[in-house]
């Protein structure tokens, strides 16, 4: 009875040693690994990014000393905002919306403005 020949995963050369190995040496194993993670890390890393951006948008919208300030969806837009990203919700007690970017909030008014709030740290 012959045994069939194993091969790696990643490079495809015929390994050698135990039954249950998967690949030829540890840069293959890495490797391979690395391919199969890298779309749900670079996914993650463009959501983080966006998150970032919005951030540091929103920071810009208030000025140094103030807590808030008003802001129109049009300026938000052409500074790269993406309102789809958002780290967190916040529902006050009359029922406004706040969506957060961290530590920075906005809440969408009548006739596209948007109050920009900074967060009080916890």
């Amino acid at each position: 009875m012959a045994l069939e020949k194993k091969h790696c995963l990643n490079c495809g050369n015929a390994i050698q040693g135990r039954i249950d190995k998967k690949f030829c040496d540890d840069q293959c194993r890495n490797s391979f690994n690395n391919q199969q993670n890298a779309l749900s890390t670079n996914y993650i890393r463009r959501v983080n990014h966006s998150l970032k951006k919005n951030r540091n948008i929103l920071e810009e919208i208030i000025p140094p000393g103030e807590e808030m300030a008003k802001t129109t969806r049009e300026r938000l837009l052409r500074d790269g905002f993406q309102l789809k990203y958002f780290t967190h919700l916040y529902e006050t007690k009359k029922g406004n919306i706040y969506h957060y970017c961290y530590d920075y909030g906005y809440l969408a008014l009548e006739g596209d403005w948007f109050l920009v709030v900074k967060g009080k740290e916890v």
